[in-house]
């Protein structure tokens, strides 16, 4: 498993503010969505990818502006680890016509053509097909790109997953296939519904080169993904990271937690890989509180704006809701 000192990610305090304040971002957003939720400001479902934020962002940085990422239900992080705007994100949260999906899509469905994040898929293992065909079209033009596909170990027991690897590597496709292995996947423990439990050994049963990251290691997980992304712009056809990692709260807002005990969440809290960052970052000297304070004070403000944006958005007029869903009646019969 890729640990930090094993890394060879070169840390500028630039570079390790961008990658803690990335983090701090998706943890307060998340965070405030749970309010914001309880509040009925947000409506719908709401899965929290708070204890996570480590993957996105250290996953993120390996790739470029003109690659492709598709991601799950839980992919509010990816999204702001992307560079969407947070107050898009939050419009969208909030169902309004200034969201990244013009409030179609809501929590489960952020998209955004133009940054090259194609959802948001909420069927458990959706995205791996999507991720092979965005791959396969790159392939045959000839463009250089990798399709960043992330999704939990729950996708694993879906025939999507086995076959979106093997085409995958039949076709030596650029993919990279990146496993957020929380353990859980909706509420039912991995070793009680998988005979096999080391997603990597699915992935080399395939042909692709798998690695064990520790997901709540924002280094690692860098160093990790730009080795992977390194080695399928060279031509090596996809790779594989089964990030092993954890959420800290429900699988969704509606859910009651009976699956796991009280004392196996503070055991990994101890693993938050936030104040585990910031720590290192202050022992090491490459940063210090008053830079740390800094990246707080400006993320709430960040967020209070992406709410208040979120509030005074304008809801999509009620004589668009049939646009892009119904073909325009003037258009006649196909055929």
């Amino acid at each position: 498993m890729t640990k930090v000192a094993d890394s060879k990610v070169h840390l500028s305090r630039e570079h390790a503010l961008t990658l803690l304040r990335q983090m701090l971002l998706i943890r307060r957003f998340e965070e405030r969505c749970a309010e914001l939720y309880s509040a009925q400001k947000i409506r719908g479902f709401l899965h929290l990818y708070v204890g996570q934020e480590a993957n996105a962002v250290g996953v993120m940085q390996a790739l470029n502006p003109d690659d492709a990422v598709l991601a799950t239900y839980r992919e509010h992080g990816h999204a702001l680890a992307r560079g969407l705007p947070t107050r898009e994100v939050m419009a969208e949260m909030f169902g309004k016509a200034a969201g990244s999906s013009r409030g179609r899509g809501g929590s489960m469905h952020i998209f955004d053509c133009g940054r090259r994040f194609f959802g948001g898929n909420a069927i458990v293992a959706g995205a791996l097909p999507l991720a092979v065909g965005v791959a396969l079209a790159d392939k045959m033009q000839k463009r250089n790109r990798v399709t960043c596909c992330f999704f939990g170990e729950g996708a694993a027991a879906e025939g999507e997953f086995h076959e979106s690897l093997n085409l995958a590597s039949l076709w030596k496709l650029p993919v990279l296939f990146v496993c957020e292995n929380n353990g859980y996947a909706m509420g039912t423990a991995l070793e009680r519904s998988e005979a096999v439990v080391e997603i990597t050994k699915h992935a080399r049963s395939y042909g692709l080169p798998a690695e064990e990251v520790d997901g709540m290691d924002v280094v690692a997980v860098e160093a990790a993904a730009r080795k992977a992304a390194d080695a399928i712009r060279a031509g090596s056809g996809p790779q594989f990271m089964e990030n092993k990692t954890y959420r800290f709260r429900a699988h969704s807002m509606f859910d009651a937690e009976l699956y796991r005990n009280k004392a196996e969440v503070v055991a990994w809290k101890k693993k938050d890989p936030i104040p585990r960052f910031s720590n290192w970052l202050q022992e090491i000297g490459l940063v210090h509180s008053e830079h740390i304070d800094e990246i707080e004070r400006s993320v709430e403000a960040e967020i209070d704006e992406a709410i208040a944006f979120a509030e005074a958005a304008e809801w999509e007029p009620v004589a668009d809701l049939t646009r892009d869903v119904y073909s325009p009646a003037d258009r006649g019969p196909v055929g």
